[in-house]
């Protein structure tokens, strides 16, 4: 082999090094490490109206995966969205197979809104928010249980997480 041919070749390899840390630092962007998390929803009076156990995406991957890989999700089971700051935030359901309740939830704890959505198929609706998390459940569980916009919402990492199949 030459020297132009191993300098190439070289060069050719540190690239590739370089994208493969890249990607593996994308994946595990901001991931707190928590599979799972019990989130507890109460009214103005203190009043427990739901409890979720959820599995938690705090990773871009994660976020991005959701639960479009998922059969079905279980009654009192979802899926905690978890980011480092509040901000406005969009979510669409791309190939989800059952419809879903959208909450985003603001910095202070409070719920700031909440969307039904269906199933959908291509060009999607975006469901935008203001949130610092965003909780999927089952679609039409807010409304089973009186849950709106300015109910708290607590969250205990380490527990929850099977959302089903």
């Amino acid at each position: 082999m030459d020297r132009r041919t191993r300098r190439a070749t070289t060069a050719l390899a540190v690239l590739f090094g370089v994208a493969l840390v890249a990607v593996g630092a994308w994946a595990f962007t901001g991931s707190t490490g928590h599979d799972g998390a019990t989130v507890t929803i109460t009214d103005e009076n203190g009043s427990t109206l739901g409890v979720v156990d959820a599995s938690v995406a705090d990773s871009e991957a994660e976020r991005y995966r959701g639960l479009s890989e998922t059969a079905s999700l279980a009654n009192g089971s979802g899926m905690l969205f978890v980011y480092e700051t509040e901000g406005s935030r969009a979510y669409v359901m791309r190939d989800m197979a059952y419809p879903l309740d959208i909450v985003f939830v603001g910095e202070d704890g409070r719920i700031t809104r909440i969307h039904h959505a269906g199933t959908e198929e291509p060009p999607y609706r975006r469901y935008t928010g203001r949130a610092k998390w965003v909780i999927e459940v089952p679609r039409g569980w807010t409304a089973r249980h009186g849950i709106a916009a300015g109910d708290r919402v607590a969250i205990e990492y380490g527990r929850g997480g099977d959302v089903g199949s």
